[in-house]
C-alpha cells in the first residue's frame, strides 16, 4: 500500500536534510483541489533556514527526485510546495483500500450532530415523475453518506398535499367518484378526475366557485372534505411506496 504523505515527506527529507517524521506532520491537504493533493508549507522552515518561504520552496523543488508513478508533478505556489499524486496510482490505492475494508470511509465526523435531508417531495394525487426521481436518488445518497459519517440523519419527505387542487378533486369526486376505481390505479384515476374537473371549471365559473368552497371547508376541517383528502393521501402514499421500495429508499 502506498502512503502518499510518507513518500512526499521522504523525498522532501532527502532534498532538505530535515527530519522525515517531522516533515510529514507539516503536510496539508489544500482547500482548493487546483492546488494539488498535498501541500508543504515552507513557512515552517523559514525561521530555521533564515530564508523566504518561496525561496525555500524553489530550492527544495530543484533537489526533489520524485517517482512519477506516485507523484505526477510538483509546483511552487508562493511559499508552498504543491504535490499532485499520480491519478492511476491513487485510484488503484483507493480501490485496494475499499476491497480490504467493509467500512471504507466511515467516520464519526458527525457524532453528536443532527442533519435533515429533504428529498423526493412528490405531489399527492399526481404521478411520480422524473424530477421527483432525481431528487429522491440524490437525497437518498446524501442521507446514506451523512449517516455513514456519524450524523443522526433524518430523511424528510415534504408532500405537496394541500392547496386549491384538492378543492377541485373533492368536487370531481363528489360528481363522478363512482365512475373511478381508486384502489386499482389511484394516481391515474385521480389524475383523470382532476383533468375532467379542471376542464369543467374553464367552462363554468360556478363549478370553480364550488371547488374553492370545498377547499375553504377543508381548511375548516369539514368532516366529509377531510375524509376525502385523507383518502386521496393514503392511496397516493401507498402508490409512492411501491417506487420507494423498488429503489430501497428510506424516509
Amino acid at each position: 500500500m502506498i502512503n502518499f504523505k510518507q513518500e512526499i515527506a521522504k523525498q522532501i527529507a532527502k532534498a532538505s536534510n530535515l527530519d522525515e517524521k517531522e516533515l510529514e506532520t507539516y503536510l496539508e491537504i489544500p482547500k482548493d483541489v487546483k492546488n494539488g493533493d498535498y501541500a508543504f508549507p515552507c513557512f515552517r522552515l523559514a525561521k530555521d533556514l533564515k530564508k523566504a518561504p518561496p525561496q525555500i520552496a524553489n530550492e527544495i523543488k530543484e533537489k526533489l527526485v520524485v517517482d512519477k508513478t506516485i507523484i505526477e508533478k510538483v509546483e511552487v505556489l508562493g511559499g508552498y510546495l504543491n504535490f499532485y499524486t499520480n491519478r492511476q496510482a491513487l485510484t488503484k490505492e483507493v480501490l485496494v483500500q475499499m476491497a480490504n475494508s467493509e467500512e471504507y470511509g466511515k467516520s464519526e465526523l458527525g457524532k453528536g450532530k443532527t442533519i435533515v435531508v429533504e428529498y423526493s417531495s412528490p405531489n399527492i394525487a399526481k404521478p411520480f415523475h422524473i424530477g421527483h426521481l432525481r431528487t429522491t436518488v440524490i437525497g437518498s445518497a446524501l442521507y446514506n453518506i451523512y449517516q455513514y459519517l456519524g450524523y443522526q440523519t433524518i430523511g424528510m419527505n415534504h408532500l405537496g398535499d394541500y392547496g386549491t387542487q384538492f378543492g377541485k378533486l373533492i368536487e370531481g369526486y363528489k360528481r363522478w367518484g363512482n365512475e373511478y376505481n381508486l384502489e386499482d390505479k389511484p394516481i391515474e384515476e385521480l389524475m383523470k378526475i382532476y383533468v375532467r374537473i379542471n376542464e369543467l371549471c374553464k367552462e363554468d365559473e360556478t363549478v370553480l366557485e364550488a371547488c374553492r368552497e370545498n377547499f375553504r371547508l377543508l381548511e375548516q376541517k369539514d368532516s366529509y372534505c377531510v375524509e376525502l383528502w385523507e383518502r386521496f393521501k393514503a392511496v397516493s402514499l401507498k402508490e409512492f411506496q411501491k417506487i420507494y421500495d423498488m429503489l430501497g429508499i428510506r424516509l
